[in-house]
């Protein structure tokens, strides 16, 4: 008798957190270890053009820091139809493979919660994640001075909408959850220092 397949679940740091978009058996709030949220990484599909891209957020390594988001398990009747083996075999969903196309490079960590601080809640959790390889990213934008990036993500718009709307989004989703997170804090009010700027 074959053994049963593991569950694949997915960790939501970005526009996943208030917009999984797919079917799933359970959502665990939580965090990974060692990484933080960084708008490092351009949208040019989603939140911008390729002629003016949007920022949107990706994990960097930082030893010691910890990044909340929500871990999916997707439903297990919908395996068969959403997953394919792709990327070093490794399977994921045909959805995600879609939405996360801009995203080069995918990890597995374990997930951890405020209950289970040294325990994982769940281990190897697929993340997706944009590298700084430029061979393989061609749309990493790397960081930038504070201002430049308020003003490049108020002015971006792609397909899925206003870049600031992603931020937005972003800011209050991490709220609801209970989370603050500086990087997207400031960011947010950057942006919004600077469409009060315009306005005047």
């Amino acid at each position: 008798m074959a053994a049963a397949a593991s569950p694949t679940w997915v960790f939501g740091y970005g526009s996943l957190i208030w917009n999984p978009g797919f079917a799933y058996d359970a959502r665990v709030v939580g965090f990974v270890r060692d990484y933080c949220r960084v708008f490092y990484q351009g949208s040019t599909d989603h939140r911008g053009t390729p002629q003016f891209p949007g920022r949107t957020v990706t994990l960097e390594h930082q030893p010691g820091a910890t990044c909340w988001g929500i871990a999916y398990k997707i439903k297990e009747e919908d395996k068969q139809t959403a997953l394919e083996v792709k990327f070093f075999f490794l399977q994921v969903s045909q959805y995600l493979e879609v939405r996360e196309k801009q995203y080069d490079e995918k990890i597995h960590l374990d997930l951890y919660t405020d209950s289970s601080p040294k325990v994982p809640a769940v281990e190897h959790v697929t993340v997706y994640l944009a590298t700084t390889n430029k061979e393989s990213n061609k749309n990493y934008l790397g960081p930038a001075p504070l201002e430049e990036m308020a003003r490049q993500i108020y002015l971006a718009e792609g397909p899925s909408g206003p870049n600031k709307e992603y931020v937005f989004k972003l800011e209050d989703a991490l709220n609801k959850l209970g989370f603050v997170d500086p990087h997207v804090q400031e960011l947010a009010n950057a942006v919004r220092e600077y469409s009060d700027a315009k306005s005047k």
